[in-house]
C-alpha cells in the first residue's frame, strides 16, 4: 500500500490535474511516472501545495494519444511501484459500455505486475 493517495481534481483542455496526499505530512513528494502504452509522458509535474504533504499534479496529454480507441495512462509513485491512479480516454465510434476501457486498464495494470514479477525473479535469484 503506497504512503500516498491520489485524488482526481479536473480534466480539462489536455490537462489531467490531481491532488497528491502523503500518510505523513513531513514526506517528501514521491518521484512520480505516468505511462500510455508502456511508455513514459513527458511534461509530468508535482508541486507543493499550501499546505505540508499535499502536492499539485498535472498530466498533460500528449498529441499522439488523440485518436481512435480506447487509450489508459497508469499515474505510479516509481519507487513503490505502486498505481497511485489512472485515467482514461475513448475516441472514435460512440460506445455503448466502456468494457474496452477496463479491458485497457487491466492489460496496463497486468504489464506492470509482470514487469515488477520479473525484477522480483532476477533479483531474488
Amino acid at each position: 500500500m503506497s504512503a500516498y493517495s491520489l485524488t482526481k481534481t479536473r480534466f480539462r483542455e489536455g490537462l489531467w490535474e490531481g491532488l497528491l496526499v502523503a500518510e505523513d505530512r513531513a514526506a517528501p513528494p514521491p518521484e512520480i511516472t505516468v505511462t500510455l502504452n508502456d511508455g513514459p509522458v513527458r511534461g509530468v509535474s508535482v508541486a507543493q501545495t499550501d499546505e505540508e504533504g499535499r502536492w499539485a499534479v498535472e498530466v498533460p496529454v500528449p498529441v499522439e494519444a488523440l485518436g481512435d480507441g480506447v487509450q489508459t495512462f497508469l499515474i505510479l509513485d516509481a519507487a513503490a511501484e505502486e498505481k497511485l491512479d489512472s485515467f482514461t480516454l475513448i475516441a472514435g465510434e460512440a460506445v455503448g459500455d466502456d468494457i474496452r476501457a477496463e479491458m485497457a486498464l487491466l492489460r496496463a495494470e497486468l504489464d506492470m505486475l509482470k514487469r515488477a514479477f520479473r525484477r522480483h525473479c532476477v533479483e531474488t535469484t
